[in-house]
């Protein structure tokens, strides 16, 4: 398998963020990592090797960055303002320094990926989509939680406001937004087993058809848990189905 590795001091993030790219031909499909992992996680856990005949065969590219969640959500000793700044800061990181790298990567200065992530990585993913779908084609969000107020207790401001998907979606009303969302490919998978919270995938759910916004609502059984073995069976379908 091709695979090519490659770094940049991101100005907007203030830290170096390495990016991954596998593959030698197709579509591509951007993965935001789980939690406080790295741009390597998912090469890790196996899940490049799980999404390998796609790869192999040409059928798409895969790029996997850096997360800095421990820096936003997850650094309770930093002042909310600056957590909350970081996720702003992370979602102009990719769609000003990734999104560039990946279409010059590729040869294709319109290419639109499909953007997925897993855990707190479907949090990101459906964030940066919900908000730029007019540079993504799709989204491919997995046992996500898509309210994260609770990580910044009674603080609020602009930039949690614009980086959290269950109070910015219900005012989304402009026809540029909503028409694009409206013609995009959205998945939503939750298991209902340990570790689980359906109601999170449900919440947003709601939350697009009340703005007609289409969608796959994937949701398995009780013995799905909040874990890999399980990821490593949904992936696949949803990446046959969008590629």
């Amino acid at each position: 398998m091709d695979r090519r590795i490659d770094n940049w001091h991101s100005p907007r993030i203030g830290i170096d963020m390495p990016i991954v790219a596998y593959g030698w031909a197709g579509p591509p499909l951007l993965m935001l990592p789980t939690a406080s992992a790295d741009f390597l996680e998912y090469e890790r856990f196996g899940m490049i090797n799980t999404l390998a005949p796609f790869i192999d065969a040409g059928r798409m590219r895969v790029y996997s960055v850096n997360s800095i969640n421990k820096y936003s959500i997850f650094d309770y000793g930093q002042s909310p303002n600056i957590r909350t700044a970081l996720l702003t800061a992370y979602d102009e990181y990719i769609i000003q320094e990734v999104l560039p790298w990946i279409r010059n990567y590729s040869s294709d200065p319109w290419a639109m990926p499909v953007i997925t992530g897993i855990s707190m990585g479907g949090y990101t993913s459906a964030n940066t989509f919900l908000k730029h779908s007019d540079v993504f084609r799709g989204l491919i969000a997995i046992s996500g939680s898509y309210d994260i107020r609770s990580y910044f207790g009674d603080y609020y401001d602009d930039n949690l406001y614009f980086n959290n998907p269950v109070d910015y979606v219900p005012n989304l009303n402009d026809d540029y937004h909503l028409s694009r969302l409206r013609d995009r490919s959205i998945i939503l998978f939750t298991g209902q087993g340990a570790f689980e919270d359906p109601s999170r995938t449900y919440q947003l759910s709601d939350l697009l058809n009340a703005k007609g916004i289409s969608h796959w609502l994937d949701v398995w059984g009780h013995d799905v848990n909040h874990d890999w073995p399980w990821w490593h069976k949904a992936m696949p379908i949803y990446v046959n189905r969008l590629f």
